[in-house]
């Protein structure tokens, strides 16, 4: 299902937002009122290829700027796009061997770092998004862009965009890293995990939040950054409460989450996790409560699970369950989200005072 609509409405950060914690696949169109055009491709939730016609030159020419192609090769990669517009130059330039796909992996990031920075800026315009299984109106642009072998977090973008604002207004200008041509450059280096990124983006939100709904939204936000599937239960009694989910590739998927009752007096497995109220990573034990639960989610046990309980006034009053089903991948380290966790607790406390005392001073 396409969804379309204006940017006064809904803006860029809220509708990347959306399709993160969706989990979408597909192409995000945008037109703005002053003719800018621009194409952003998501695969379950991450950006994996940007592109606009805000942006001087191509990615051939970041690519002959940073010294990593010669003149000649990118000559004829641009004739070949003349005549093959949905090859891109990067990919022709790939193939002819002039330049490594890692490396356009490399620059190709920081291509849509600022492309997502400038779309940020739109204040009007209209916007489509085309699921991955529908053909997609793209917009018209010189070149296509370069699609990234694994996808940017629509968090880090967002994140990313605000600091190159502030440099911007700061400095006058943008502190971009430079390029050279060195293979010791473009080795792997260590970098910030996922949700410890996601930790810096969401954890001034908590400060301040309006309602339990909100801390719920934003738990499932940070935990959609880091896996592939997830739902947040409350937890009253012998009975966890479904509250919200992402990623799950079921029909009505938020209200049969919603609707979701599980009586866990009859599950060794989840009394364990809420008795010993501690994070878990392992296998999903198998007992007739949990057997219900795999079958309502789609079926098919993960090979590897992670339950986060979330305390409040001294006791377990939600549980986030999250796996990387869809794929089988495996689960990264948390820190940051076991962190997060620990401080949503905090806020959930405060935020259900602010609630008896609202109660407390409308029955007074």
């Amino acid at each position: 299902m396409s969804l379309t609509g204006r940017l006064e409405d809904l803006g860029l950060a809220d509708i990347f937002q959306i399709l993160s914690i969706g989990k979408k696949s597909g192409t995000l169109s945008i037109k703005s009122s002053d003719n800018v055009h621009a194409v952003v491709v998501f695969r379950r939730g991450l950006v994996v290829r940007a592109e606009t016609d805000a942006l001087e030159g191509d990615i051939g020419d970041d690519l002959l700027k940073a010294g990593l192609v010669d003149e000649q090769p990118l000559k004829l990669a641009r004739d070949v796009n003349s005549r093959l517009p949905n090859k891109s130059i990067a990919e022709v330039l790939v193939d002819l061997g002039s330049v490594k796909r890692q490396v356009v992996d490399k620059v190709a990031k920081k291509r849509i770092e600022r492309v997502v920075y400038r779309l940020l800026l739109l204040e009007d315009g209209e916007f489509r998004f085309d699921p991955e299984e529908e053909n997609p109106s793209l917009p018209e642009l010189k070149d296509i862009g370069w699609e990234l072998s694994k996808g940017v977090s629509a968090e880090y973008l967002l994140m990313e965009g605000a600091r190159v604002y502030d440099e911007t207004k700061q400095f006058g200008r943008i502190l971009e890293e430079e390029f050279t041509d060195t293979d010791e450059l473009f080795e792997d280096v260590p970098e910030f995990s996922r949700d410890i990124l996601a930790l810096r983006s969401l954890s001034q939100e908590l400060r301040f939040p309006e309602s339990l709904s909100e801390i719920s939204l934003l738990i499932l936000r940070f935990a959609s950054d880091i896996f592939q599937r997830g739902i947040l239960f409350s937890v009253e009694g012998n009975f966890i409460c479904g509250l919200g989910q992402f990623g799950l590739e079921i029909e009505r998927a938020d209200e049969r989450i919603r609707e979701m009752i599980l009586d866990i007096s009859n599950s060794p497995f989840f009394l364990r996790i809420l008795r010993e109220a501690k994070p878990y990573r392992g296998i999903l034990e198998k007992d007739p409560v949990v057997d219900y639960f795999i079958k309502e989610t789609g079926g098919g046990y993960p090979s590897e699970v992670a339950l986060f309980p979330i305390f409040a006034e001294g006791s377990t009053i939600a549980l986030l369950y999250c796996d990387n089903q869809p794929t089988g991948d495996p689960i990264e380290e948390t820190p940051g989200l076991e962190i997060f966790i620990s401080q949503a607790g905090l806020a959930l406390e405060k935020a259900i005072l602010k609630k008896r005392l609202q109660e407390k001073e409308m029955k007074g």
